[in-house]
């Protein structure tokens, strides 16, 4: 044996000469040089980023870190930041691109998405346009009903209340006589409906649109006022007195109709609102008799709608409590109570409505 040999023995030098140790051996030497050679490679960033930098910028900066417009500093064997870390578009790859702007939701007149919110009370004049037949709103023009309006609703005015007045504008109104429709109504101008959907917003109101649908359905006709709908100080009332079934006449009968109609009617209502991103839109529904809603325990409450059930019907003030009591649901509807200029006998004052229970939460004159 030469010297300086390492003499195994006779055992570990058969061990050593099998296939399988030798594999073992050899994997282990691989591991060990890639681990050296790891090593290796870790030391070179940390001996580049020790030269020389920009005088202005400090040494604990890269040239990343300097803020957006200003010379990003060179440092010597590196490519500019121009040639290698802008985006097609020439922007630093490490700038984020700025996201859409986010569409503001708009508010409703006096601020905010809930009808009833910022303690508001409702106050309305009824009617349709350019008459006063139907009732006090058209008959003036806009601006002068705004001023009586809102000197009727002051009386009504709680302390931290905020008074808010309403138009609401027969929009569809029912007829005697079948029509070219052959449905029992017609719609009022388009034109004289913009006109009050423009002085509502010149005035900070609320413009509630109402149906007379004669023999057709409420979501048919709502859907042709889609148009003004979309503004988002316009809400929606049905009135059941004049949906005429098949073989009645407005006028000549009470109408009524099923909650299955009325819920058609909220459900695409409520979508037009989430739709558009919409504030919440007023929804009444008229009743001065039960049969008018003969299942109004069905209706379905809808998100994005504030939903109003409004007592109807004039006489004295015992025959006025005597109906609103009979078919009120507070427990499913905000309270709404009418008075009538010169129907009613003996007219309740504001102070009364005030008091009257449940409590009334919308007005209306007519």
């Amino acid at each position: 044996m030469r010297e300086g040999s390492i003499r195994l023995s006779p055992r570990l030098r058969a061990a050593l000469s099998a296939p399988l140790t030798l594999a073992l051996v050899g994997l282990v030497v691989l591991v060990l040089l890639a681990g050296i050679l790891g090593r290796l490679g870790d030391d070179a960033p940390a001996a580049h980023a020790a030269g020389p930098t920009s005088p202005n910028v400090p040494a604990e900066m890269t040239p990343e870190m300097t803020p957006t417009g200003d010379t990003t500093p060179q440092v010597e064997g590196r490519p500019s930041h121009n040639a290698s870390q802008t985006s097609p578009a020439g922007s630093p790859m490490y700038v984020e691109p700025a996201a859409p702007p986010i569409e503001r939701k708009p508010q409703l007149p006096g601020g905010g998405y809930r009808v009833f919110g910022h303690h508001r009370f409702l106050v309305a004049y009824y009617g349709t346009a350019q008459t006063g037949a139907m009732g006090v709103l058209g008959a003036t023009d806009p601006d002068t009903m705004q001023r009586r309006l809102m000197r009727a609703a002051r009386p009504f005015r709680d302390a931290g209340e905020h008074l808010q007045p309403v138009y609401e504008l027969i929009v569809t109104v029912a007829d005697r006589s079948p029509g070219p429709d052959h449905d029992y109504s017609h719609d009022i101008p388009h034109a004289l409906v913009a006109e009050y959907v423009r002085a509502a917003h010149r005035h900070g109101a609320l413009l509630l649109l109402d149906l007379q649908t004669g023999r057709a359905p409420f979501p048919v006709v709502a859907k042709r006022w889609t148009w003004a709908l979309k503004k988002p100080w316009v809400g929606l009332a049905l009135d059941p007195e004049w949906r005429m079934g098949p073989h009645q006449v407005p006028a000549k009968v009470v109408g009524s109709v099923r909650a299955a109609e009325v819920n058609r009617t909220s459900w695409w209502l409520s979508r037009l609102v989430q739709r558009e991103g919409l504030p919440e839109k007023l929804f009444v529904l008229h009743q001065f008799r039960l049969s008018m809603l003969p299942d109004i325990g069905r209706i379905v409450h809808r998100p994005g709608l504030a939903m109003v059930q409004h007592a109807d019907g004039f006489g004295t003030r015992h025959q006025k409590l005597a109906t609103y009591h009979a078919i009120t649901r507070p427990r499913q509807f905000r309270q709404g109570f009418k008075l009538f200029y010169h129907w009613d006998r003996h007219r309740f004052t504001p102070q009364q409505v005030r008091r009257i229970r449940p409590a009334v939460s919308f007005v209306s004159y007519q």
